[in-house]
């Protein structure tokens, strides 16, 4: 393909002078360059396309298009100036491989929590509907319930180089509907830019990412942009972000546990799932399902909104949902034969934290008690830990403080951030190993005790200054269960 036609598919202007060079891929991560291609300079979190400009025109790249030309560049290669390289990849990649959104129904979540639940339970609707679907999102990416092997756990939404290919996969499949996680993140750093988007959907927002945004205005408008970029918007009202989204955005449909278009009616959460009653203006269905905790019901409504707007069968909606047992890591149920109970989750909001030891506290036996094992992230969010470390000793009657992907940030200021958070009239103990507070913590644990890991969910990796590490708490919990009983 020529330059020129790249560039007009893409809406974009190129120079004429360029327009006949003959190229052989795009690339953004200068390692990947070789002889021919497109390189697309981008700002990363730690180093900037810009600064290997000069390299990858020496490795062979026909193209460079950046936002600034350093003095020195040397070579036969065009340049390309633009205002956003990071809008312009996505742009370029969506042209290569054939907008491959214009051959699908994307359906797009956005929130602070409930984002891969909620796409699952899309999954497990449709399937049972017999509809052809995908998942893309913080586990990967599964088509038709079976995970895809070419692409695995990484970003909540692929970057440019990973998404538009992948989705391009997807519509030579044949995949009717993509149901796709989408950060605020992606939306700030422009990953999907061009998509079309059928549906957008709003599950919450609580603080979370203050690191890269800032503010929680800031977090909220990044979200809020998502949905100018939607046909059809579904949005959870009771959370207050939502009712403002909700006042932007007329003619986008409500769901709430009070009033709205979808009402989720005297939901009943206990130890076997949830079960509520989904109110329509004309019609209600009884909703069952084994996930635990009440925000799995929650989720479940929007789910079940856009599915009943797809014109899904009430019976697909309702079977779908009731075998849906849950995520990887999201209220997690693992050792089930203890006698205590042992949940594994991602929480690692104040939010989410506090739903998570709500659902816990109401899990547990008479009498008995709450272990919680958390931590929180290195080089990310500073203001949230105290919170959570409030949340934790309000809510749990034990509190293990551990690590949790330090990365390169000291692990001793996270933990000194934490503790300032901690009641200390309450039973807490600080214990840097992640392995040694999980076995602390299930030697604690008697009968009818629940024992809470949280932060880690699906992750099988630990991160510190050393680098990426497995990490199984899975494992780790079968092994001490094994040692104690």
């Amino acid at each position: 393909m020529r330059l020129g036609e790249l560039f007009s598919l893409a809406g974009l202007e190129c120079p004429q002078e360029y327009s006949d060079i003959q190229f052989s891929k795009i690339v953004t991560d200068s390692r990947e360059v070789s002889d021919g291609c497109i390189f697309v300079a981008i700002r990363g979190y730690n180093t900037d396309g810009h600064e290997h400009i000069d390299k990858a025109i020496k490795n062979g790249a026909a193209v460079v298009v950046a936002e600034q030309v350093r003095d020195g560049c040397v070579g036969g290669a065009a340049i390309v100036k633009v205002d956003n390289t990071r809008r312009v990849a996505a742009q370029l990649y969506n042209a290569q491989c054939g907008f491959p959104s214009k051959k699908m129904k994307i359906v797009g979540v956005t929130g602070t929590n409930g984002k891969t639940s909620v796409c699952f339970m899309l999954e497990s609707i449709f399937i049972r509907a017999g509809i052809s679907c995908a998942v893309i999102g913080t586990l990967g990416c599964r088509v038709n319930g079976e995970p895809l092997t070419l692409c695995g756990e990484g970003l909540t939404t692929p970057d440019s180089a990973r998404l538009y290919p992948l989705l391009s996969i997807l519509a030579e499949k044949g995949i009717k509907y993509v149901f796709m996680e989408v950060s605020s993140h992606a939306l700030a750093l422009e990953r999907v830019a061009g998509l079309d988007f059928e549906y957008g959907i709003f599950t919450n927002l609580t603080q979370d990412h203050l690191d890269f945004h800032g503010t929680m205005e800031e977090y909220f408008l990044t979200k809020a942009s998502f949905f100018g970029k939607c046909r059809k918007k579904i949005i959870n009202v009771d959370c207050p972000y939502g009712k403002r989204l909700y006042g932007m955005y007329r003619g986008s449909l409500a769901c709430s546990q009070v009033k709205g278009d979808f009402v989720a009616k005297d939901i009943r959460s206990d130890r076997s799932g949830n079960a509520y009653t989904l109110l329509t203006a004309d019609a209600q269905y009884a909703i069952t399902l084994a996930a635990l905790g009440d925000f799995s019901a929650f989720n479940s409504l929007e789910a079940a909104a856009l599915a009943l707007n797809e014109k899904i069968s009430p019976e697909a909606i309702v079977g779908g949902l009731s075998r849906f047992s849950g995520v990887s890591g999201r209220m997690e149920r693992v050792a089930a034969d203890a006698p205590f109970d042992v949940f594994i989750d991602y929480a690692h909001t104040p939010d989410a934290l506090e739903r998570l030891l709500m659902n816990a506290r109401a899990l547990r036996g008479d009498g008995a008690k709450t272990v919680l094992v958390f931590g929180c992230g290195g080089e990310r969010d500073r203001g949230k830990r105290k919170q959570m470390a409030n949340i934790a000793s309000r809510l749990a009657d034990t509190v293990v403080i551990t690590s949790d992907n330090s990365r390169r940030e000291d692990p001793e200021v996270i933990f000194s951030d934490i503790l300032k958070g901690v009641d200390k009239e309450k039973p807490y103990r600080v214990i840097p190993s992640r392995r040694e507070a999980i076995e602390y913590a299930l030697s604690l644990a008697r009968e009818g005790d629940v024992v809470v890991l949280a932060g880690k969910g699906h992750e099988k990796y630990e991160i510190d200054a050393g680098g990426k590490h497995f990490f199984d708490e899975r494992e780790i919990v079968r092994e001490a269960i094994n040692k104690k009983l």
